[in-house]
């Protein structure tokens, strides 16, 4: 069985013979299982009114644990995205009532991003509709191939710069 990146990889393989291609057939799988899951994540999670990236940033401070707070270069971080994407994601929020910024409890001087009462409750949802988008996706690998593939993806990104867990 063929799928699109042999047919690509075959083409590279007869207009540049001497460059060694393998490489593309994992990263070229991984980008399109990438666009893929983007597509049916987007498609299932309009339903909540988020645009792109919105979601990341309230399953972040769901994820952190009561009171669902973090400051605003936590959030960066840890979504590896630039201070200015992340103002614009925690304004379009704010103003929607999903997020609103508190002061922190170790320094009144300082500022934290909460979820409010209606961001917990929508993001709480979205994540149900989140995983099982997720499940569709991995739904032809058995639970130990499963189990291979993310020790495999975790050995490379523990690779890369900055990818073991954050630092405060």
């Amino acid at each position: 069985m063929e799928d699109h990146v042999d047919f690509v990889v075959a083409q590279w393989g007869q207009a540049m013979p001497s460059v060694d291609v393998t490489s593309m057939e994992v990263f070229g799988r991984m980008v399109r299982v990438q666009k893929h899951l983007e597509r049916m994540r987007a498609e299932a999670l309009s339903q909540y009114g988020f645009k792109e990236g919105e979601f990341d940033v309230l399953a972040t401070l769901r994820r952190a644990g009561a009171p669902y707070r973090l400051s605003p270069t936590e959030l960066y971080r840890s979504l590896l995205i630039t201070s200015g994407a992340m103002t614009n994601r925690l304004a379009r929020l704010e103003s929607a009532g999903m997020v609103e910024r508190v002061a922190a409890s170790h320094d009144k001087r300082s500022l934290q991003v909460a979820l409010t009462a209606a961001g917990k409750a929508l993001i709480e949802k979205a994540v149900l509709t989140h995983t099982e988008i997720q499940e569709l996706v991995l739904a032809p690998l058995s639970a130990e191939q499963r189990m291979a593939f993310a020790q495999l993806l975790k050995q490379m990104l523990m690779h890369l710069p900055g990818e073991g867990p954050p630092t405060s």
